[in-house]
């Protein structure tokens, strides 16, 4: 009896299965077309037993598939679907950081009270509220 899994439980292990460094790089490799071993070798700097666990993880998973020409092995992405999420991916990335630099500079200039020597709209400066423990500048 065959058993089906959630959607969300599937696409969780799609994420996973992508979770790798060396994974990432040989599908970015594999989108400009099918790749051969001993080309994906030279260009990740691994041992080929470490490639080849990658790769079978990558296969078993169905994101590339491989084929012999000739007297190579040869990879592929599966589907072009699989260049499409790299692109996502880089995307969100891209967002998620530019988002984090720009919330970074938002913390800094709007700091609960702001900077005691910033000049407010009057032209006095702001006034931090006098705590005890702190000993006030004499004027």
């Amino acid at each position: 009896m065959l058993v089906s899994v959630p959607l969300y439980q599937a696409k969780a292990e799609m994420f996973r299965t992508l979770g790798h460094p060396v994974r990432i790089r040989v599908l970015e490799l594999l989108q400009t077309g099918p790749r051969p071993v001993c080309d994906l070798l030279t260009e990740i700097d691994i041992e080929a037993s470490n490639l080849s666990q990658q790769l079978a993880v990558l296969r078993r998973a169905g994101v590339v598939v491989s084929y012999r020409d000739g007297g190579q092995v040869m990879y592929a992405l599966s589907t072009p679907d699989v260049a499409d999420l790299l692109a996502a991916g880089r995307r969100i990335l891209g967002a998620i950081l530019t988002d984090r630099d720009g919330l970074l500079a938002e913390l800094r200039r709007n700091q609960p009270g702001g900077d005691p020597r910033t000049p407010r709209c009057d032209g006095h400066p702001e006034r931090q509220p006098h705590a005890p423990w702190v000993v006030a500048p004499s004027s």
